[in-house]
């Protein structure tokens, strides 16, 4: 079945020079990933929404700038209006994604995966923790939410935000010795040692993680598809390959296509020295992503009830 990415690309935000974060590869994923798929512009998520996950007194302080240097260092970026904004759209674009997973068996949001966003703190280049949020909407709902955290960092913000919600479900992979220092208890950590290989890593994944989220049964999955899993990040400690990477996202969207489970894919981390390279595997995953549930032959039927107990609450006004 046909489908579409979102992306964040139309809101942009103002970073000193030669700051680490690549902002280039969302334009470059964006081009790419045209060349198979749709991609629209992403829409701002209403506060409200956003407030499901993040503390009030925090959104306040953050919309309107009044923030401490510090905070500021633990972002990683400079407060600015659009910064807050492109947030805001982020989140929107994985909300939107969830919905069209749910009517259609996938989303892609050629963005999002801020998982280092807690309730009332900044970090990690995380300002609004886009999965906590969508997971949060769609367990107000009614739905069994699961999150597989395949970022080369541990979801500690999102384990925060989430944790004693009983209808959500986190799994986090990641290198054990990596950012942040400090974790919070996902409901299954799966750590791997640094230099871990395609080998080593593909074994957990489908010994552990791939089951877990089968047993849980969601109704909704989120998946952050890290690059930054890959050899040579500049900020990760693993050590997969190209081939390795896609082969991570052809069993995990093919187990939930064959399950049905409606699935999101958020873009998440990435930090190769080019670029280009980042966004040819972001692009590859998205490839993988259609594949899994939109090859010739393919029919997707949506579990019973799903789309009538969500699709009202959809909270971003005028999709396309």
């Amino acid at each position: 079945m046909e489908g579409r990415a979102y992306s964040s690309t139309a809101a942009l935000m103002p970073l000193p020079p030669g700051h680490p974060f690549p902002a280039v590869k969302y334009m470059l994923t964006r081009e790419a990933v045209c060349r198979f798929l749709p991609v629209l512009d992403s829409q701002p998520a209403p506060w409200e929404v956003v407030e499901l996950a993040h503390d009030a007194d925090y959104l306040r302080r953050w919309r309107f700038g009044d923030v401490s240097r510090q905070e500021e260092r633990d972002l990683g970026f400079p407060w600015s209006p659009q910064l807050v904004f492109r947030s805001l759209v982020a989140v929107g674009g994985t909300l939107q994604a969830a919905h069209d997973a749910l009517g259609r068996g996938w989303g892609l949001n050629l963005s999002g995966g801020t998982h280092h966003a807690g309730r009332a703190r900044a970090a990690g280049f995380c300002l609004l923790n886009d999965v906590a949020i969508t997971a949060l909407w769609a367990a107000r709902a009614g739905l069994r939410v699961a999150i597989l955290d395949l970022d080369v960092h541990q979801g500690d913000g999102t384990a925060e935000i989430t944790h004693g919600d009983q209808a959500i479900f986190t799994v986090s992979m990641h290198a054990q010795v990596n950012y942040p220092r400090r974790k919070i208890p996902s409901n299954l950590d799966l750590p791997l040692q640094a230099g871990a290989d395609d080998k080593s890593y593909l074994r957990v994944l489908k010994e552990q993680a791939i089951p877990a989220v089968a047993a849980f049964n969601p109704e909704l999955l989120l998946v952050l598809n890290g690059s930054d899993v890959l050899a040579g990040d500049r900020f990760g400690r693993l050590a997969l390959s190209v081939a390795g990477l896609l082969e991570r996202d052809r069993l995990v969207f093919r187990a939930a296509s064959a399950a049905r489970f409606p699935v999101v894919s958020v873009m998440s981390g990435g930090y190769r020295r080019d670029p280009r390279e980042t966004a040819s595997a972001h692009a590859g995953t998205a490839w993988e992503l259609r594949s899994a549930f939109g090859a010739p032959g393919t029919v997707w039927a949506p579990r019973k009830g799903l789309v009538t107990a969500y699709g009202p609450r959809m909270p971003v006004e005028d999709l396309p």
